[in-house]
């Protein structure tokens, strides 16, 4: 347990590395719209956020490995070069063996096509004791010239795991972890790992993945959110906001705010049909379907949805 005051982790005017979780989005025939992928990265990378792609966001547990790289072909020609992440996912089954060989293909194939390979855990990986587990990353990072690591609590998926301050502090000791994304949606947890950061490796992101407290970015993490993926134009400004002391970054952040809340209610995992539903009254997005096997939401959603988008003045569709 690390003793700290919230309130003195406030860093006011700072400049905030945002990475947007990308929406892999579907048509109404449950195919994945290759054209809308595109768009969506283009308009990502141009708000100024860097694209991060086959993460839970773009149904990485869902989709096939050939969709997988498919993807990954489409964000490197989108971006021509520019900066991308991309989750290196793994899928085993609960008591299998930390399988290196196929996080090693995963890295390979991101890294051929220029990007940063952010890694899932899996069953494999996160069965292990400690030893075990800092030992898997740095057998990745034997592998990889850079990665971001993931902790991911079971609420989004059942292979997860919210690794101890021992377990952390031993991650940011291996130079080719740039930083980590942290997803148990408690502030607590997150503010723990902040002070242990700037005690122990300044330079290291910890990047927030909770979408119910967005606003620790004024705390010194940075954010890797699938919320960001609803409105990547607003949270780029609300972060320019943030570097030039703009108030308005406050009451921005608070609708931004309430359309996380909104998305990210149980069940979790149905916000990505929300921002599917979102994207397509932006007129982003020919449909709002989701995967064939996602979790949905109502259509009821849609007129609240349109609510916060009039609010946040982004209203472009006409829903169905």
């Amino acid at each position: 347990m690390i003793d700290y005051d919230p309130l003195k982790l406030i860093r006011r005017q700072r400049r905030i590395t945002g990475i947007s979780a990308i929406l892999l989005p579907f048509t109404g025939q449950g195919e994945i719209d290759w054209h809308g992928l595109r768009n969506h990265i283009r308009r990502t990378a141009e708000a100024g956020l860097t694209p991060a792609v086959n993460m839970d966001t773009g149904y990485a547990n869902l989709i096939s490995d050939d969709e997988r790289q498919r993807v990954l072909d489409a964000t490197r020609e989108t971006l021509g070069g520019g900066a991308f992440v991309a989750g290196a996912y793994v899928g085993d089954q609960p008591g299998a063996a930390f399988n290196a060989d196929a996080y090693f293909r995963q890295i390979d194939t991101i890294q051929a096509r220029g990007g940063t390979p952010i890694i899932f855990q899996s069953y494999g990986l996160t069965g292990q004791d400690r030893d075990g587990i800092i030992a898997a990353y740095r057998a990745i990072a034997a592998r990889a010239d850079s990665f971001i690591a993931f902790e991911l609590g079971t609420m989004f998926a059942p292979f997860g795991a919210i690794y101890d301050l021992e377990t952390y502090a031993e991650l940011m000791r291996i130079d080719q972890c740039s930083g980590a994304k942290h997803s148990s949606l408690s502030r607590d947890l997150e503010w723990q790992r902040i002070v242990l950061r700037d005690q122990t490796r300044p330079a290291f992101k910890v990047f927030t993945g909770n979408d119910l407290a967005i606003d620790m970015v004024m705390y010194g993490s940075d954010y890797l959110l699938g919320i960001s993926t609803f409105a990547p134009d607003l949270f780029a400004r609300r972060d320019r906001m943030w570097l030039e002391g703009d108030s308005g970054f406050y009451e921005l952040n608070d609708l931004l705010q309430y359309l996380g809340c909104f998305a990210f209610r149980t069940p979790v995992p149905a916000y990505k049909h929300s921002a599917a539903q979102f994207l397509k009254l932006r007129g982003w997005i020919a449909s709002d379907a989701p995967h064939p096997d996602g979790a949905r939401r109502p259509e009821s959603d849609v007129l609240i949805l349109k609510d916060i988008a009039e609010r946040l003045g982004v209203l472009e569709g006409i829903p169905s």
